[in-house]
């Protein structure tokens, strides 16, 4: 059986010490096509989007994302990133160090698929918490075991007309860019790996959509101020192929945001990119 969830579930992926520097922020914020100075430039009162929680731990990686996972024999080719949420305990700061804990806190029987559950928890060398990320990864072709199937309680957009509603065109390299943020994954850079895996060129990394998206609620509805955002959790409803647009439309709902994501022209207009977007905010 590939995946064991007696074996898997709570099981200890390890703690890993890390640090970052303002490079490693500009270079991923520039790579989520910020081009604010707050964002951009070190001397600008540099300030970080939440998202790079996510991706800090892993950031200086050169290998693709490996798969080894206590009771989960699984392909890369199988595997999606199915959601994504991040809770930061206050701003991050431009350069630090940090010790993460992670473990897989949960798998679910989708019946063609699994889906299996990450948490981690980034700790700074006092001991004080950072931020808390959970994530999940849908792998096909691996469920069918009789396991649970979970639940989740969708995030409903309002009736109403939205506070926001502004596009973004994904650059034919961004792909390319976001990749030297941590995931080399080939799936988001190399074309006969990506039809392999049933897709019909690279896809842009889900993770990337999902800072495109941060970054544009809060140039747009926070006034451009990140330390606002408390924490910011997404379902990856489906793929950008670079060179496509992303549409996002929010809605403020008292202390939150509430948003989408779809594509926007061409062919594809209309289809899902990221649902369930609800940004928290201080």
């Amino acid at each position: 059986m590939p995946i064991d969830p007696d074996v898997a579930i709570g099981a200890e992926l390890g703690t890993v010490d890390f640090s970052w520097t303002e490079s490693d922020v500009l270079l991923y914020q520039l790579a989520l096509g910020a081009t604010d100075l707050s964002y951009t430039l070190e001397t600008a009162g540099l300030q970080v989007l939440p998202s790079f929680g996510v991706v800090a731990p892993t950031f200086h990686a050169s290998d693709p994302p490996p798969l080894d996972l206590p009771g989960c024999d699984i392909n890369l080719a199988q595997v999606v990133h199915g959601s994504q949420s991040i809770s930061v305990a206050g701003p991050i700061p431009p350069c630090g160090s940090a010790t993460v804990t992670t473990r897989i806190s949960d798998i679910w029987d989708k019946g063609k698929a699994a889906v299996i559950w990450q948490e981690g928890t980034a700790c700074s060398p006092e001991g004080q918490r950072l931020w808390t990320t959970r994530s999940s990864i849908f792998v096909r072709g691996e469920g069918g075991w009789g396991g649970e199937r979970g639940s989740s309680e969708p995030v409903e957009v309002p009736e109403r007309a939205p506070d926001t509603d502004t596009t973004y065109d994904v650059w034919p390299q961004q792909a390319l860019l976001y990749r030297l943020c941590g995931d080399r994954n080939p799936l988001h850079a190399d074309p006969e790996f990506a039809k392999a895996a049933g897709f019909p060129a690279p896809i842009l990394h889900g993770l990337c959509s999902y800072g495109i998206v941060l970054r544009t609620l809060t140039e747009e509805l926070l006034g451009g101020d990140a330390t606002r955002v408390a924490g910011f959790a997404v379902k990856f409803a489906g793929v950008v192929f670079p060179g496509e647009t992303i549409r996002v439309r929010g809605w403020r709902e008292g202390d939150r945001i509430v948003a989408s994501a779809t594509v926007a022209g061409g062919e594809r207009d209309g289809a899902p990119v990221l649902g369930d977007v609800l940004l928290d905010t201080f």
